[in-house]
């Protein structure tokens, strides 16, 4: 079957290996070279290995990896037999992995002992029995001749590379809408909801983010976001559907990753604002990027949002874009031909020719007018998940009768109808004097002065109506003149979005996840609403 109307992920990948360009490179791992045809055949074997150890269609495979090509290949391995692979993030520990194990009903798991002398073992056993009741297996992988650990309590231990030694199989037992990967949305203050995407919109989407990027068998592109992901996984997904070179490393190191960008003579990457900062930043890097095409950049933290400019001044493109876990990352990019302050904003053109995107007023339900603000409603076949995981009444509640996506994310359209910017979390959003107010706008007003490194605005409730509230990180040495502050921001901006308070901190509160480290907006409305209090 050709490649390109392969609707199934084995299909996709048999087509690969076998249509002539098995012995290309297909990828880089930790320095080794990886063909087509290897791995085909490592994913084959596993899918055999798999169903030996009682996994089929259906099923959940809990893939505790970093960026290995053991989590492409396993992924491949499960789509092969219809399961459904469960990404865990390496930085979880016991009580977010039980959660996702126990909710996701997986039976086997995949991870590494030995990576980055992370205690996996402890933490599997600080899940404790209710949280494993499902778990049957547990899959070691290793690199080296390490000797590896014995299984957790009760539960049967089998070695990666055993799986590998396994005969091909040929079968696919997938299917284009069959499940084959779990996500976690980012929520803070509850559990977050598991979101199933099917192989053929891993597969449209890959090959419409590819198209948009301007990737194909003469691009190389630098993997830095993790797997476990929709950042990362859509932009290795990205880069194999279009024959680009997809160079891996497990861990995150700027100076190594200078290294590899100038080795490889990297074309595309992606990653977080503050990653691409720390690159710019990373000794060396004066003559690394020339290769550099197009580098695509989460807006996660406030305190970079000069990196467009910063690179532009360098003659690198960065760029803007918006995803999210239920659209898939990657969903759409601002213009690379625009403006730096234009480009760099998060939103844009959806990478689908198919897909829609409208604003809709949260309180009247109104639609909006462009440049109105309201709530992103979206329109993706060919990029949309399947649904949450066991969950059918969350899953009915994030679409409209007509078949949009409800986002939750507030932002504007432009006058074309086509593109779109992206603009805060609604429940980030304030409520100022009968207006909805992005905290962005207040933040980048605070910013300006010369005392502060970076700020978040939140809406604090008091008696009379919600207030904004202004935490700041100051330049080293610098002190916070709250008052000289407040006065700065009034004579930028209208009377309702001047913040009533400025309080330093050393640092913001935040979660990882796994697209990067985001504020915790909720514990400094907490914060802010005791401060008032206290007067």
């Amino acid at each position: 079957m050709d490649e390109d109307r392969a609707r199934t992920l084995a299909q996709w990948l048999d087509a690969r290996a076998e249509g002539g360009q098995g012995d290309d490179r297909c990828m880089v791992d930790g320095g080794v070279s990886l063909t087509w045809a290897e791995l085909a055949r490592r994913s084959r074997s596993l899918a055999t290995g798999l169903a030996g150890l009682g996994v089929k269609r259906g099923d959940r495979v809990g893939l505790w990896l970093p960026n290995r090509s053991a989590w492409l290949a396993t992924f491949l391995a499960c789509a092969r037999l219809g399961a459904i692979a469960v990404s865990i993030n390496t930085r979880f520990r016991s009580a977010e992995v039980g959660d996702l194990l126990y909710r996701s009903g997986a039976g086997v798991l995949v991870y590494w002992p030995g990576y980055k002398a992370i205690d996996f073992e402890g933490i599997l056993a600080q899940c404790g029995a209710e949280a494993l009741q499902h778990l049957r297996t547990v899959v070691l992988y290793g690199e080296g001749d390490g000797v590896l650990p014995p299984a957790p309590a009760g539960k049967q231990a089998v070695a990666f590379a055993q799986l590998l030694g396994r005969a091909e199989m040929k079968d696919d037992e997938g299917g284009a809408d069959a499940p084959c990967v779990i996500f976690t949305t980012s929520g803070t203050t509850k559990a977050p909801k598991l979101v199933l995407h099917k192989q053929e919109n891993v597969l449209a989407h890959a090959r419409n983010v590819a198209r948009q990027y301007g990737l194909d068998a003469g691009k190389r592109f630098l993997l830095l976001p993790p797997f476990c992901g929709v950042y990362g996984f859509c932009s290795a997904m990205a880069a194999l559907v279009s024959d680009s070179l997809l160079v891996l490393e497990a861990a995150w190191s700027p100076p190594q990753a200078r290294e590899l960008i100038a080795q490889h003579a990297i074309t595309h990457f992606a990653a977080s604002n503050e990653a691409v900062a720390q690159l710019l930043d990373a000794p060396g890097s004066e003559d690394a990027f020339a290769s550099l095409e197009l580098v695509v950049s989460a807006n996660l933290n406030p305190a970079h949002a000069d990196v467009p400019l910063r690179a532009a001044e360098r003659g690198i493109v960065v760029s803007g874009l918006y995803g999210s876990s239920e659209m898939q990352a990657l969903f759409s990019l601002c213009d690379p031909a625009g403006e730096p302050e234009v480009r760099g904003r998060a939103g844009g053109t959806p990478a689908s020719a198919v897909a829609r995107v409208r604003t809709r007023d949260p309180e009247t339900k109104a639609l909006c007018a462009p440049g109105v603000p309201g709530e992103l409603e979206f329109l993706a076949p060919e990029s949309g998940f399947v649904g949450y995981f066991n969950d059918p009444e969350a899953t009915r509640a994030a679409f409209t009768d007509d078949g949009y996506f409800r986002s939750g994310d507030l932002g504007t359209m432009d006058g074309d109808g086509e593109t779109f910017t992206y603009l805060a979390r609604i429940g980030d959003t304030l409520r100022l004097g009968g207006f909805l107010v992005s905290p962005a706008e207040i933040e980048a007003v605070v910013q300006e002065h010369p005392a502060i490194e970076s700020c978040q605005v939140v809406g604090a409730r008091t008696k009379e109506a919600v207030r904004p509230v202004a935490f700041v990180i100051a330049r080293p040495g610098q002190p916070v003149p709250e008052k000289d502050i407040v006065a700065h921001v009034a004579a930028r901006l209208a009377k309702y979005k001047v913040p009533v308070r400025i309080i330093a901190l050393d640092a913001f509160p935040t979660t990882a996840s796994a697209n990067g480290t985001k504020v915790q907006k909720t514990k400094l409305r907490d914060m802010a609403e005791a401060a008032l209090e206290r007067g």
